[in-house]
């Protein structure tokens, strides 16, 4: 019955993730946190943490992990699986379509209309986790902002704005910071 669970859940993640992985993030915290609770919400964001890191699409990793976490080697593969079967087929469909309608104007204006809800996807996975940082929970109170995770988070995106440096070194640094900070 979990396998069953795992292969509906992270394919409903794979067919409405539009966009890519970033897009997938509200869809797998939906299935992960809120519908099964598999995981918990900083244990969710640990994963997508883990999930940006490592080589791979954030879903699939996503969807890897939280397998082995649920029901071992087999939900792994039974996730992994049902992240990517939509993927492959729609793509499938997609490209013979495109290859035969490529000269259509309507199918450029359908590409078109889904940027929107792309970054609509983005920003609010973007918001979730920042709102977790700075205020470590559910409430939003200006008593309980977490000022070391603000001052971070801006100091990171100055630094990726302004001086354009390598995401990944931020992010070392950035963990190597709230590593120094916790054990102080």
């Amino acid at each position: 019955m979990i396998y069953l669970q795992l292969l509906l859940s992270f394919m409903q993640v794979g067919l409405f993730s539009i966009g890519g992985g970033y897009a997938a993030i509200p869809l797998i915290q939906n299935q992960v946190v809120d519908t099964h609770s598999w995981l918990t919400l900083n244990e969710f964001t640990n994963l997508i943490t883990i999930a940006e890191m490592t080589p791979g699409p954030i879903a699939v990793n996503s969807a890897t992990f939280v397998g082995i976490r649920v029901a071992g080697f087999g939900g792994a593969v039974i996730s992994t699986f049902g992240c990517i079967l939509p993927s492959c087929f729609i793509v499938s469909l997609l490209a013979f379509i495109y290859y035969k309608f490529k000269g259509v104007s309507t199918i450029q204006s359908v590409l078109s209309s889904l940027r929107p809800a792309v970054v609509a996807l983005i920003a609010a996975a973007g918001l979730s986790i920042l709102q977790l940082v700075l205020f470590n929970d559910d409430s939003i109170m200006l008593k309980n902002i977490n000022w070391i995770g603000a001052a971070t988070f801006l100091t990171a995106f100055i630094i990726l704005r302004k001086w354009k440096w390598n995401p990944i070194l931020v992010m070392s640094l950035c963990g190597v910071f709230s590593l120094i900070i916790n054990l102080i």
